[in-house]
């Protein structure tokens, strides 16, 4: 083959749309012949560029064109998707390349065969491993080259990873042979190579250009030595700086004392044009532009911006031509939610000018799905087209719900999350069952159940008379999921599996729930792809698969495949990762994320190589993505329009700005706001305008007809301190619901001491030795958690150990109880006053002792004798009026058993009387008679009177928020 003397290559310059000016100088070129143009080719980085080249031919083709053949080349971070359009070259079959899934799966078995270390670790490794090999692979190092490195002088952690690489690296030619594969980098460089070859000899037909390409991988770069030499063939690259000085393009190229600075955006070109053997200078200026150009000006203030850092001295010296950020601007917002709207704003502005285009570009992929959700509220669809990862998709989401209930052992949270799920019996049948759901929700609300599907039937099963009335609709409902749920819980049941049994179960159990619309739509064909690959190959991977590492392991699988919709957005706006975006082109181009660790992404550490090995080795800095992310945000720079923002805080912290965004608005003398307050829009469109008229206290008056003419003695403080809270419990007939797995508190060990002090007591007399054991049985009862058992059971104990020996000693006093857990009722003015007393003693003068369990802590005598804290008072007076049966006579005494250890003495259990204490002039036996006419004035007031219920009255007697939300607490709080 006949080569040229000098070499076609050529460059578009930042400010130029790649794709146009490409397309219209080819056009231009050779688009008088269109068959010249048919019988071309294109190779180019990723199948995203060649959409934005096909699209920018579609625009300039006027009366239609036959297009050249676009071959995608493969780039850096494009799943080295290489030479695939090269497959029918001639020559001997190539073998095929390794399934990227089937080599992590045998990598992680083989890390799992020398390391001690679970599957989702070891396939986390093998990830890592795979991306070290294909390194080496693109670098054409010989994987035996390790042996050579000095282990011994690194530390003790790298030499053990030194000598397991050099066993996997042994090992795995012989997995590959077996499967009748090689690697996907390996493939490409043969491929690439063989083209080569066969260009060399027989030059294709028509023309060939390599366009936007700057991977610098030797085969590639041998390649494309060829291509510009060729008498048919041009290189046309995308960004590189002509006008950089040779002093800093030789600092950025490095020497043998000074290593190369890999950061820099030109570092990739620089090394390219080195692997083809060609000069900066033999690079022309490709002479063709677009209408939507900016001014060159742009490109030489983006490379003075991109100096590197020991000759940014001169930006004091730039002129204002050189430093000019004419069209650029710069926003930063207070928060990442505020930046995402903001983003939204400037978007749905640009697409109101006809014609105009607008692109967010961002590594940032939260930010990305916050921006398409704002639109939406405008009506405008914009799809990121980085996609979603599977994880995060409905799809996704009901897998790894649907491990963790399992491996939770069906704890009620995971649970629910499962059954609530939308994909769940979804279509006809969705209504029933969320009435079945929501059943069950109401039944296991409060502390864990015990685990396991049978602890759950039992749960629902048992319970006293309260209890059975709830859970028995939920139990009837349960019944029929159980079966559902039954076989995936015996697969994964083991302490240890095989991951195709695992897969399996979930397949099985997926179907069984949300029958073939698991498998539907775009996420649902990746998830059954993703499914179809793990039970084919899962006998390849790990061995030894705990169930607990199932979670994991899937949403890591799950998070690297990308969902991309097919539907097409707006056709004037988009949505950008830094991949999709190169040699993309917008009028206007947002540029959001610029914090340091999103964009630039702070560099992931190499588990299995030390910096220095990969230095010997010859592989790429960790630091090189940082120059490739440089060099996206240049090509982003160069739009007409640019806007870059961020946000001041992310979720956690303040954040730190970006490297690059510090250097522009460091060379520029700062940045200028965009034309568009942004930030003032972004924070006050969701902000009211006009007068507001904030919520006043509530104090609700309803009718005499609608006030209870009954009431509890525990309700009577809530009705003299917060009214409303008894309005609304009360009258409304609202009530607080327990959390779901909600902590065990007060109420919880109070139900138990109190079932458990009741059996004792009619049962076993109050026999002192019969209590522990009545404790540890209640806690062994089947719908108990072990948990929960373990934790508190002790603690009862303790409680039971006080109450007992307290009883007994009072017994040897002449003290005797006469009543437990008895309730009782009285008319009181035309008012039924009932209640529970937990327990009443006879004293040995006769007169009674009202004795109220606490759980926890109990009000203090001051409260009682301001009337606020009644119910012991009103126990007395109930047992004074013959309410309880058993139990007349005079109250003279009142206790509180505190059943908590005392954190000052560090003993368990307290006995403390309600009033008459230490300090105080309040007479025991004026108790009942103060609690009754407390009572009757409240009853005058709210019960027989008209007076309205008011919300928190007197909130220092009402601590409990039950209500709050309700009565807009927080609204009105102190502004009266």
């Amino acid at each position: 083959m006949a080569e040229r003397r000098t070499p076609a290559l050529y460059t578009i310059p930042p400010h130029r749309a790649f794709a146009d000016a490409l397309v219209a100088g080819l056009i231009a070129s050779r688009g008088k012949d269109r068959m010249v143009m048919a019988r071309g080719r294109i190779l180019v980085p990723n199948h995203r560029a060649a959409l934005s080249i096909r699209d920018a031919f579609v625009r300039q083709s006027e009366g239609g064109l036959l297009l050249p053949r676009l071959v995608t080349i493969g780039d850096i971070d494009d799943d080295l998707g290489a030479g695939l359009a090269f497959d029918g070259a001639d020559g001997a079959p190539i073998p095929p390349a390794v399934e990227p899934l089937q080599r992590q799966l045998i990598l992680a078995r083989l890390v799992q065969n020398q390391m001690n270390v679970g599957a989702h670790e070891a396939m986390r490794l093998a990830e890592e491993l795979g991306r070290t090999l294909d390194q080496l692979q693109i670098e054409r190092i010989d994987p035996a080259k390790l042996r050579s490195a000095p282990a011994e002088e690194f530390a003790e952690h790298w030499q053990r990873s030194l000598t397991i690489l050099n066993i996997i690296f042994d090992q795995w030619p012989r997995e590959l042979a077996a499967l009748g594969r090689i690697d996907l980098a390996d493939r490409r460089n043969r491929l690439l190579d063989r083209v080569a070859d066969q260009w060399r000899s027989a030059p294709p037909e028509g023309f060939v250009v390599a366009a936007g390409i700057s991977t610098a991988a030797p085969a590639i770069a041998a390649l494309l030595r060829l291509v510009a030499f060729m008498p048919t063939g041009q290189i046309v690259l995308a960004g590189l700086d002509q006008a950089m000085p040779d002093v800093e393009w030789d600092a950025v190229r490095g020497s043998e004392n000074d290593a190369p600075i890999e950061t820099h955006p030109q570092f990739h070109l620089c090394l390219l044009l080195d692997r083809m053997g060609v000069a900066r200078t033999d690079v022309a200026l490709w002479r063709w532009g677009s209408d939507v150009d900016a001014r060159a000006a742009r490109s030489r203030a983006i490379s003075n911006a991109m100096a590197p850092a020991i000759y940014t001295s001169k930006w004091a010296e730039l002129s204002a031509t050189d430093r000019s950020t004419a069209g650029l601007t710069g926003v930063a917002l207070p928060t990442e939610a505020d930046e995402a709207q903001a983003i939204a704003i400037l978007l749905r502005g640009a697409i109101e000018e006809p014609g105009k285009t607008a692109a967010l570009v961002t590594p940032d992929r939260k930010l990305a799905r916050r921006v398409s959700a704002h639109l939406k509220r405008y009506g405008i669809d914009a799809d990121d087209s980085a996609g979603q990862p599977l994880s995060e998709t409905p799809h996704g989401t009901l897998i790894l719900a649907l491990v963790e209930a399992v491996t939770q052992r069906f704890a009620p949270v995971q649970l629910l999350a499962v059954l609530k799920h939308p994909l769940v019996h979804s279509g006809e049948a969705r209504l029933a069952w969320l009435d079945g759901v929501r059943r069950l929700d109401r039944a296991l609300r409060g502390p864990r159940p015990a685990e396991g599907l049978t602890g759950l039937s039992a749960y629902l099963a048992s319970g006293d008379d309260r209890e059975i009335k709830l859970r028995a609709p939920a139990g009837d409902w349960w019944s029929s999921v159980v079966p559902l749920l039954s076989p995936i819980e015996a697969s994964l049941g083991a302490h240890s599996i095989t991951l195709a049994t695992a897969v399996a179960a979930l397949r099985e159990t997926l179907v069984l729930l949300a029958g073939d619309s698991v498998w539907q739509g775009v996420a649902g064909r990746a998830a059954a792809d993703l499914f179809d690959r793990l039970e084919r190959d899962a006998a390849l991977g790990p061995t030894d698969v705990a169930a607990q590492t199932l979670t994991p392991l899937l949403r890591q699988l799950m998070a690297v495949v990308a969902v991309r919709q097919v539907e097409r957005g707006h056709p004037r706006l988009f949505i950008w990762g830094l991949i999709e975006a190169r040699l993309q082109s917008a009028q206007l181009m947002i540029l959001g994320g610029l914090n340091e660790g999103s964009w630039p992404a702070l560099p992931s550490p190499d588990p299995w190589l030390a910096p220095q090995i990969r230095k010997t080795l010859g592989l790429p800095a960790l630091e090189r993505r940082i120059g490739l992310a440089a060099h996206d945000l240049a090509a982003g720079l160069g739009a007409p329009e640019v806007v870059m923002t961020r946000a001041r805080r992310d979720a956690g912290a303040p954040a730190i700005a970006s490297r690059f965004w510090l250097r522009i608005d460091a060379m520029a003398g700062g940045l200028r706001a965009p034309v568009l307050d942004v930030a003032t829009l972004a924070s006050a469109i969701d902000r009211p305008t006009g007068a507001q008229k904030r919520a006043s206290r509530p104090a609700p008056k309803p009718p005499l007809a609608a006030r209870p003419k009954s009431i509890v003695v525990t309700a009577v403080d809530r009705l003299k301190a917060d009214p409303f809270a008894f309005y609304a419990q009360a009258i409304l007939k609202l009530s607080a619901i327990d959390m779901i797995d909600a902590v065990p508190g007060p109420a919880w060990r109070g139900t138990i001491i109190h079932a458990v002090l009741d059996t004792w007591a009619r049962e076993d007399g109050y026999h002192p030795e019969a209590l522990r054991g009545r404790i540890i049985e209640k806690l062994a009862e089947p719908d108990k958690h072990p948990l929960l058992r373990s934790l508190w059971q002790p603690r009862l104990i303790e409680a039971a150990d006080f109450i007992a020996s307290r009883v007994a000693q009072a017994k040897l006093a002449g003290r005797v109880p006469i009543v437990s857990e008895v309730r009782g009722r009285v008319e009181i003015a035309g008012i039924t006053l009932t209640g529970r007393v937990d327990r009443i003693d006879r004293a040995d003068d006769g007169s009674l002792v009202i004795i109220d369990y606490k759980t926890g802590a109990a009000p203090p005598a001051a409260r009682i004798e301001a009337g606020f804290a009644l119910q012991l008072g009103l126990m007395g007076y109930l047992a004074e009026q013959g309410a309880f049966k058993g139990a007349d006579g005079i109250a003279g005494g009142f206790e509180y058993w505190l059943l908590s250890k005392d954190q000052k003495t560090r003993s368990f259990g307290k006995v403390r009387n309600a009033v008459g204490g230490r300090g105080s002039n309040f007479d025991p036996a004026d108790l009942t008679s103060a609690a009754y006419d407390h009572f009757a004035a409240a009853a005058a007031r709210w019960l027989h009177g008209d007076a309205p219920f008011t919300a928190k009255l007197h909130p220092q007697y009402s601590p409990y928020a039950d209500y709050d939300q309700l009565m807009r607490y927080e609204e009105w709080r102190g502004r009266e």
